[in-house]
């Protein structure tokens, strides 16, 4: 299995000025980082996280799959996105951020559970909020 995290780079450096979606964001990213370290210990082959700015020419890194939505008449391109390739090349997205937020840290659960070291990832308390 691949995954790939697919985030906002202004986002991630709180440059949009909303600050609850910049701890989120960073919440991910962190999440994404602890998965990548630990992901032999879940089978999991690659864990790429990309951070994509206004104007790029779109398009995940790794996983060629980009959501897409109608808002006003007029198609809106997903800037944050967890996409999950399977062996058999099935494809999972998940496009709202509390989704994303809760795959990735049942993964640090699931490698919890198979490791001695803490791999715990403190969440902000935006990222905690929306989790619960």
């Amino acid at each position: 299995m691949r995954m790939e995290l697919r985030v906002c780079k202004h986002c991630y450096e709180g440059e949009h000025g909303n600050p609850q979606k910049t701890a989120v964001t960073r919440d991910m990213v962190r999440c994404a980082e602890r998965v990548r370290e630990y992901k032999d210990l879940i089978d999991l082959d690659a864990l790429y996280v990309t951070k994509v700015r206004d104007g790029d020419p779109g398009g995940a890194e790794a996983l060629p799959v980009i959501v897409a939505s109608i808002e006003n008449d007029q198609i809106s391109l997903s800037d944050t996105q967890l996409v999950m390739e399977d062996d058999d090349g099935n494809m999972l997205v998940y496009p709202d951020p509390k989704d994303v937020l809760e795959v990735l840290t049942r993964n640090v659960d699931q490698i919890s559970a198979h490791t001695r070291q803490d791999v715990t990832v403190e969440l902000s308390s935006e990222g905690a909020e929306l989790l619960t």
